[in-house]
């Protein structure tokens, strides 16, 4: 039975991942930023050192878009610097990396389908610092899959999908954009990937894409979860931080 470590456990995916354990012949160890600080680098070795892993998802990371541009020494050191700790540990002790990515290392000027092959070209410091990420462990090599998704949402966490159900929680009518296209995914499709990817030994090494396989704009999907509440447009600028207007990842599932 593989031994499995996952990282970011009280975070969106990392709550996603926990609910799919529990249909999992995986033997699964999670691990919070109270029991695991990946940002620093001794305590990461230590954990490596008492308890061997044959694999590691990283689903830990700073998502805080907007966040990041006032904060880019943290989100480099989340996305970043723990990222190339994690990756020469797991190479050191021949543990399989798998480290979950972003669309948003694509500027979304490509008319079409953007493969692990298409160059990167981040938009922001969010972007920046995955690709960042991404880079350090090709860089260190071993034994590494890197999962880059779209607009990952779910019940679990912080993310869109919460959001608006706290707004409808609250009487408040739903105004989203509609100035950006993506592939959203749901964590809960994502998690049951990577679980059955480690243990059936399909999942892809290097870098693959994983995503939902319909288009939308965040309004279209506000509108698909909320069919019952009135969803209208928003015209005006959620942040003054650029994102790709439209990325639409190759699925390689698809």
């Amino acid at each position: 039975m593989k031994r499995v470590l996952i990282t970011g456990a009280n975070g969106q995916l990392g709550l996603a991942l926990q609910d799919a354990a529990k249909d999992s012949n995986l033997e699964i160890v999670f691990m919070n930023k109270s029991s695991l600080d990946i940002t620093n680098a001794e305590e990461v070795n230590k954990v490596f050192a008492t308890q061997p892993f044959d694999v590691c998802i990283n689903a830990a990371a700073y998502t805080e878009v907007d966040g990041a541009e006032t904060n880019k020494a943290l989100a480099y050191a989340i996305n970043a610097t723990a990222v190339e700790t994690l990756a020469k540990v797991c190479k050191q002790q021949q543990c399989w990396l798998i480290h979950i990515s972003t669309d948003y290392v694509f500027d979304g000027t490509l008319d079409g389908l953007y493969t692990p092959a298409d160059a990167p070209n981040p938009l922001n410091v969010y972007g920046a610092s995955k690709l960042a990420g991404e880079q350090a462990i090709q860089a260190v090599g071993g034994t590494y899959s890197i999962v880059r998704t779209s607009w990952l949402y779910s019940h679990y966490g912080n993310n869109f999908y919460t959001k608006l159900i706290a707004q409808v929680n609250a009487g408040k009518t739903l105004r989203v954009t509609a100035d950006q296209k993506g592939c959203p995914t749901r964590a809960e499709d994502l998690s049951a990937h990577l679980l059955k990817g480690i243990a059936n030994q399909q999942l892809a090494k290097g870098i693959s894409h994983y995503c939902g396989s319909e288009v939308m704009t965040w309004l279209d999907l506000a509108r698909r979860l909320f069919p019952e509440q009135e969803v209208l447009e928003w015209g005006g600028a959620n942040s003054n931080t650029v994102r790709p207007k439209k990325v639409v990842l190759k699925d390689n599932n698809s």
